[in-house]
């Protein structure tokens, strides 16, 4: 099979590989049928070293199952499937809180003897608790059907996690940090969640345009203490109930406990380039601020987001602005990575 591998920064590489086997009887086998580009991908694209080795590339994906271990009951060879970025067994104490990032058996796509989903198949561990089928046959889903059902496998529940830890609800303002794809995606959850204004920080004219169609009220293009300032302007100096941080860099960062409220709440959902961080009393102490995020637990909000996907209610596939084959991959890193795509999906 063929399969996406880095090996350092803006090497990305199709190479062909052993097709992956059923190690363990939870083990699944997932023909995949649409996978994408995310926005941590291109933290390595940028940074990796050099390596004689590549790693493995891809988590979130669509597919078709193949084969399952002796130990699955939940799926079966034929049925189109949606996975998460991670997987998990969603039993344990962890996975039962909401939290499957963590599962005392899970992983990561990429990672061990894990494959990556930016390839013709992958094994997908613990297949009962992670695979979801939509509740749509693949021959019966469009193309704009297929782009939303993928988001569920990270993107737009990525943005939905930053929301539901934030706090969004009705009557609630909120700032987005961020005009990349889990940016506007939680402006398009913050909307759904009944937020009653909703501050898009963005410079970037065709992203903050769509980020308007998906429920921003306001974008505010300026950065930093300017930025803060404006946010404060709009909301009457008081700043924001809920910020969410979308972006992973100490300045939006930055920018976050500038416009929160007191009382109010942080989301981070951008993965951290960064260990330590203002907490004191001029950043979130003395604002009594509540700090929270992190790793999406898509497996936790996939049942019931579903039903506005195939209502055509939300369609967060709209993030998605570039489609490429696998073997031209390289090209869809390229382009995110100089932004001239927002987000590029990889058909297969």
């Amino acid at each position: 099979m063929r399969a996406t591998f880095m090996y350092g920064a803006g090497d990305v590489r199709v190479e062909t590989v052993p097709d992956p086997t059923i190690l363990a009887p939870t083990d699944a086998i997932v023909r995949v049928v649409r996978a994408c580009v995310c926005g941590s991908d291109l933290h390595p694209y940028r940074s990796m070293e050099a390596s004689a080795h590549g790693a493995a590339m891809g988590h979130e994906l669509l597919g078709v199952v193949e084969e399952v271990g002796t130990a699955v009951v939940t799926v079966t060879p034929g049925d189109f499937v949606i996975s998460p970025f991670a997987y998990q067994d969603n039993t344990c104490a962890f996975c039962r809180d909401g939290f499957q990032t963590s599962c005392v058996h899970g992983g990561f796509y990429g990672h061990g003897d894990v494959g990556g989903g930016q390839a013709e198949l992958v094994r997908v561990p613990q297949a009962d608790g992670t695979l979801v089928q939509p509740g749509i046959a693949l021959a019966d889903a469009d193309e704009a059907m297929l782009a939303s059902l993928l988001t569920l496998s990270d993107v737009f529940l990525t943005g939905h996690h930053a929301a539901h830890m934030g706090g969004v609800a009705p009557g609630r303002t909120v700032t987005v940090i961020g005009d990349g794809a889990v940016g506007l995606s939680a402006v398009l959850a913050s909307k759904r969640l009944g937020a009653e204004r909703i501050i898009l920080m963005g410079r970037h004219a065709a992203r903050t345009d769509l980020g308007r169609e998906l429920g921003a009220t306001d974008v505010v293009a300026e950065r930093g203490a300017e930025g803060v300032e404006r946010v404060l302007d709009l909301t009457g100096g008081e700043g924001s109930h809920v910020v969410l941080e979308a972006v992973g860099h100490m300045p939006a960062y930055e920018q976050a406990y500038g416009v929160v409220r007191p009382g109010g709440s942080i989301s981070r959902v951008g993965v951290p380039q960064y260990e330590d961080a203002p907490v004191g009393f001029g950043s979130l102490f003395g604002k009594n601020v509540v700090l929270s995020g992190g790793p999406a637990p898509v497996r936790a909000y996939i049942e019931d987001v579903l039903p506005d996907v195939l209502s055509g209610r939300i369609n967060p596939g709209r993030v998605f602005d570039r489609t490429v084959g696998l073997d031209d991959i390289a090209a869809g890193y390229r382009a995110m990575d100089a932004r001239e795509a927002l987000k590029v999906m990889v058909t297969i």
